[in-house]
């Protein structure tokens, strides 16, 4: 592609770089110019205009734009996800319900190395999307770029963009109680936001006192195809009551804790292939804490293993929460 300044009379067909103001109308970026638009130019008393001319081997922005989509999301209905029409070299990818996030990291770091003008930009792997967010980015920056360079960054990253849809339908909410503990209402109330917001039912929420026995029968009982357990005492280890009470109804715990800040209190854990999540008390909150990672990942269905928990700490120390009675910040001494 050549690009650079030229007079007005030699840049019919080429492209313009660079937005032009007349006095009665305007002239963006991009434009083929056309002989009228010349004539215009003209008259306007403008005698030279920066433009950008492609060569044969080059693929428009948007034709470019189009094809690399295509290749990243080949069948976008199938996985979940939805393509705009190329506009000014770009195409974004939105999901096209609510979801998680799953790239192929090291494919997109090829397709973005081939060419720095073939570009994406995507949210981080895993991300939670509701209906309509916007997944990824595929932008050309140039004005053209080789068609050769659109088959290498094609080849490089074919098919590796997708949707993770929810797999369950509904959930079951068991919350423990303790004296002078904290109430139910805004813990259910929190959590139902978050199952909802992944298209979940929560089909029963009990409350039960914060001791074995009980939460053994109520997990057995539970209706739901996951199973979410809120303790009112915080969970401190791997034989505290909660996690204790999911082996003792024929359960297991797979993992105890994770390096998230909120949210280092979770466990996870199984019963009868029913997925038990057990929930920080920072849960009782609409904020973002580790729990919704965890909790978007298993209700689409995707494995989260101990190694995912521990790779979830780079990156897992979220917003600080003001109120939080022992700020993580040392204090001075006697303060």
């Amino acid at each position: 592609m050549k690009f650079g300044p030229v007079a007005v009379p030699e840049a019919g067909g080429a492209l313009l770089a660079h937005s032009v103001k007349l006095e009665k109308s305007k002239f963006k970026k991009g434009l083929r110019l056309e002989p009228h638009h010349l004539e215009q130019l003209v008259a306007a008393g403008i005698e030279e205009v920066i433009v950008a001319r492609p060569d044969p081997d080059d693929l428009h922005e948007n034709e470019a734009a189009g094809r690399l989509a295509a290749a990243l999301v080949p069948d976008p209905e199938a996985v979940g996800l939805r393509l705009t029409a190329p506009f000014t070299g770009r195409v974004n990818v939105v999901a096209s319900g609510p979801g998680v996030a799953c790239l192929e990291v090291a494919a997109l770091e090829r397709f973005n190395r081939v060419d720095p003008m073939i570009t994406i930009a995507t949210v981080p792997p895993f991300q939670q999307m509701a209906p309509g967010g916007m997944v990824a980015t595929i932008k050309v920056i140039s004005f053209a770029v080789l068609e050769q360079q659109v088959s290498q960054a094609c080849a490089a990253a074919r098919g590796a963009l997708r949707l993770a849809r929810p797999v369950y339908e509904t959930a079951s909410l068991i919350i423990t109680q303790v004296p002078g503990g904290p109430g139910e209402e805004k813990g259910r109330r929190a959590i139902e936001d978050r199952l909802k917001a992944l298209e979940i039912q929560l089909v029963d929420c009990v409350s039960v006192a914060h001791r074995g026995t009980d939460l053994v029968a109520a997990m057995a009982a539970a209706k739901g195809q996951m199973v979410l357990v809120l303790t009112g005492s915080a969970t401190m280890d791997i034989d505290d009551v909660a996690p204790l009470a999911l082996r003792q109804a024929g359960g297991r715990v797979e993992r105890f804790g994770m390096p998230v800040d909120p949210g280092n209190l979770l466990f996870l854990g199984d019963l009868a292939g029913r997925p038990v999540i057990g929930l920080p008390g920072c849960a009782r909150s609409p904020a973002l804490n580790g729990a919704d990672w965890v909790l978007s990942r298993v209700a689409c269905g995707l494995e989260v293993t101990g190694d995912d928990i521990a790779a979830m700490g780079v990156g897992g120390l979220l917003k600080e929460i003001p109120t939080r009675p022992q700020p993580r910040a040392g204090r001075k001494a006697g303060s």
